[in-house]
């Protein structure tokens, strides 16, 4: 993963619209992860996951990987990279085999598996996550893991993430260009549920939206099953565009009115505000009534809230004519940089009609005062995912030990005997 002496240590990546952050984490004993190396730095020639300027991207990964190998003290040789795209889809799909033995082994589960993302996907994709959602065993359904169960048909629900080849491709190129091997490209909303969502809350049922800058990423999972991932090309930065045609203001000048007015809603405890940058606020509000912006910030934050409603209801609808459970009893969960905007709690628990929360990222140590926002939701993310490929890999070179030894005596019994 990367250069340290006596460390197992895990990189995040995140190329975003607008900052580009690495993550340094090391997996301690416990398994628990501690973040020990930051870099963050402005993003420059990439929007909405589409790299415009390949140099620019190159340099702000350079300038965020450098910052952090000086602060872990590490030189960083491979990364878990985020992607987050309009060109990202997401279909469920189901492949059923007959179970070759009395009971369930792990080739069983590996061809079941084949056969479910053996569909046809949209052209110029490829899979980027194949997730079972559940598992049935002739008339026995939601099934989590089938190993050693007997039955003699074998049945699989997959959730299938796919991404349009060339924009997974340019950015594991910008990536690559700096020296840097990719593990794995994972998709953003899927990291995000990871650094925000607790098991309990996935069973009893809940939708997580991570609002950043150029996208919105939401995945919704019901009885601790992922069930809908999707992006909406539209979001924060949506926001500030729509306050500079109002206004008839710059862009710089339009999220310095969007980032202070959060701001000037809070109390003096909850808010930490750049003076000059509030100065420069109250400059702009002479021209300005402050009522006049809330309603921009709403009106637009209520439209792409609904577009992600309806997309709930159709599949709460979809898995209630199924017959399958579809409540979202653990309400909805709001992440991502663009949902620490002022009152957008109240916005949300208007248009879903469900309980709403603000999510910082949880079960993390360390350097968190530096991340323990919602802005960082996604690396963060990046960082539960390497741990888990890293302890799995771990078991997969125990168990080939395991049989490699058991081998080896029985060989070694073989040469004794004859």
């Amino acid at each position: 993963m990367i250069i340290s002496t006596n460390k197992k240590l895990v990189v995040g990546l995140e190329v975003g619209t607008t900052k580009v952050v690495t993550l340094v984490g090391e997996i301690l004993i416990d398994s628990t992860i501690k973040i020990i190396g930051i870099g963050i730095c402005k993003s420059k020639g990439i929007d909405k996951g589409r790299i415009d300027n390949l140099d620019a991207v190159v340099s702000c990964i350079q300038e965020s990987i450098y910052q952090a190998e000086i602060m872990a003290n590490c030189n960083i040789t491979s990364v878990y990279l985020s992607l987050s795209s309009k060109y990202i889809n997401c279909q469920n799909e189901i492949g059923i085999v007959p179970i070759s033995e009395d009971e369930v082994t792990k080739e069983d589960i590996e061809n079941v598996i084949h056969t479910a993302k053996s569909v046809k996907i949209p052209n110029e994709h490829h899979i980027l996550h194949v997730i079972p959602q559940e598992y049935s065993i002739d008339q026995q359904s939601g099934i989590k893991n089938p190993i050693g169960l007997s039955g003699t048909r074998m049945q699989v629900r997959v959730h299938l993430i796919t991404c349009y080849q060339n924009i997974a491709k340019n950015i594991i190129k910008a990536v690559e260009t700096c020296n840097i091997k990719v593990d794995q490209v994972i998709f953003s909303g899927l990291a995000s549920s990871k650094a925000v969502l607790t098991e309990e809350e996935c069973k009893l049922g809940v939708c997580m939206i991570d609002i950043g800058g150029g996208t919105i990423d939401f995945t919704t999972y019901i009885d601790g099953f992922i069930q809908d991932s999707q992006v909406i090309p539209y979001a924060g930065n949506i926001v500030t565009k729509d306050i500079s045609y109002a206004f008839s203001t710059s862009y710089a000048d339009s999220e310095i009115i969007k980032t202070n007015y959060n701001y000037s809603l809070k109390s003096p405890i909850e808010s930490s505000i750049d003076s000059k940058s509030f100065e420069k606020y109250q400059n702009l509000l002479k021209n300005i009534q402050p009522d006049t912006i809330s309603e921009v910030i709403e009106s637009r934050y209520n439209e792409l809230l609904t577009l992600i409603n309806n997309r709930i209801i159709h599949i709460q609808n979809q898995l209630y004519k199924e017959g399958r459970k579809y409540q979202l009893s653990s309400g909805i969960v709001l992440t991502g940089g663009a949902s620490t905007i002022a009152l957008l709690n109240k916005y949300a628990e208007k248009i879903f009609q469900n309980k709403v929360r603000i999510a910082k990222p949880i079960n993390i140590s360390g350097l968190i005062e530096n991340i323990s926002e919602p802005h960082y939701s996604t690396v963060v993310g990046l960082l539960h995912y390497g741990k888990e490929f890293y302890l799995q890999s771990k078991n997969i070179k125990k168990e080939s030990s395991f049989i490699e030894r058991w081998f080896k005596q029985i060989n070694n019994w073989f040469k004794k005997e004859f």
